[in-house]
């Protein structure tokens, strides 16, 4: 099923996936809706690289397409919506999406569980957050293993996480485990799941972010593979000019189908 056909936002496809147009504060209030209204939803923090495995995995084309939303992380994604005629879209990322979220369950009472990572990073991540948000309410962490779960082991964690009461799961295992991981608990977890990537080793300072034009011009990809050119230089090899070619492909379709949302 199309998103586009079943959201209550609008939308703008890029390749094959259809991408939230909404602003920062926008992805955030309709968050706070879904909690508030005790629903059970999924957000996929999208870049280049979803898309170019979206576009090679009917599956995972499903996957982001069942997300209550897909919002346009790297800023190629802002830039295709712009050229759509989106001109005011702003990057909604990971990292800044959690921790205007954990700023905000102080006020709003919310708690919070993590999922992902490993213990250390975790116990870390927890400390962070209770030293730079007096009060937030951190119900509980767990890190898998690295393997796939048995359904007992897997139900075991299904259970935990519910019984906590949490009203927002933070998901980190990276792209794409981590967007398959929520879609095949969409139904079982009693909360809002947001898949956030690097987020944990970027709050904790165990990854260094970007500088900030490095994050502007859409080269956070150029800094990270500085720092780890082994593990990354083939992946960026094959998904940069996959994007472009792929996106240029489709982009005379995808924007007449925005244009004509927009009449």
């Amino acid at each position: 099923m199309n998103v586009s056909q079943k959201s209550q936002y609008n939308v703008g496809k890029i390749i094959n996936s259809n991408i939230s147009t909404l602003s920062f504060k926008e992805t955030v209030s309709a968050i706070e809706t879904w909690i508030s209204k005790k629903q059970k939803k999924y957000v996929c923090i999208c870049n280049t690289q979803s898309l170019v495995t979206a576009s090679n995995d009917i599956t995972f084309e499903e996957v982001l397409n069942e997300a209550g939303l897909c919002t346009p992380d790297g800023m190629p994604l802002v830039w295709a919506l712009k050229s759509y005629g989106y001109t005011e879209q702003e990057r909604v990322d990971g990292p800044n999406l959690m921790l205007k979220l954990c700023e905000l369950s102080i006020v709003k009472n919310y708690k919070i569980f993590l999922y992902g990572g490993t213990k250390a990073t975790l116990d870390e991540l927890t400390q962070t957050l209770l030293k730079q948000y007096d009060g937030i309410k951190i119900v509980g962490a767990h890190s898998p293993p690295f393997r796939q779960l048995t359904q007992e082991e897997d139900n075991e964690v299904m259970h935990m996480i519910n019984s906590t009461g949490a009203d927002i799961v933070f998901v980190s295992l990276g792209c794409p485990k981590q967007e398959y991981w929520m879609y095949h608990h969409r139904d079982r977890i009693n909360g809002i799941m947001i898949g956030v990537g690097a987020a944990f080793d970027f709050i904790t300072g165990r990854i260094k972010r970007p500088p900030l034009l490095f994050q502007r011009l859409g080269l956070e990809w150029l800094f990270r593979l500085f720092k780890e050119p082994k593990r990354l230089w083939k992946r960026y090899a094959y998904n940069n000019p996959m994007y472009i070619y792929r996106f240029l492909k489709t982009y005379r379709k995808n924007k007449n189908m925005a244009m004509t949302k927009s009449l």
